[in-house]
């Protein structure tokens, strides 16, 4: 389900996991730029929003999602971090173009990223969960 990505921000290489608490995910805006947004809440954390790091599509299409005011964005990252059933940590690439889709949940002043989820593909059957790959 997307337990860690890599990426390049202001020059620099950026490994993130969800379990870090300041954990924060690169999303491009309107204008082309790039913001880092917190990503999810963990359930220490304090808040309105659901703590988790994913918003399955499912719930998003049934309309679940529409109290927090969700919003799609692209998340742009490198490549992403799946854990099979074994809890083995696997590392896929994202291609030129290519960018995980992401759903910007607000309540009030809060505002947290989460990474939307679909089934994986089907040649990799030993995951549970996908993040939403999309190319631009």
């Amino acid at each position: 389900m997307c337990g860690g990505v890599e990426f390049q921000y202001e020059g620099r290489d950026q490994k993130v996991y969800f379990p870090y608490p300041d954990a924060k995910l690169p999303v491009r805006t309107r204008d082309g730029s790039i913001e880092l947004v917190g990503w999810g809440r963990r359930k220490e954390q304090p808040g309105q929003l659901p703590p988790s790091g994913w918003a399955r599509l499912e719930s998003v299409q049934a309309q679940k999602w529409d109290r927090w005011k969700p919003q799609p964005v692209k998340i742009i990252v490198d490549r992403f971090m799946e854990k099979d059933a074994d809890r083995t940590s696997h590392w896929f690439d994202l291609r030129n173009g290519e960018f995980i889709q992401g759903l910007l949940a607000t309540w009030n002043d809060e505002r947290r990223l989460y990474v939307v989820t679909t089934e994986p593909p089907h040649e990799l059957s030993g995951f549970k969960r996908w993040p939403r790959v999309m190319a631009a």
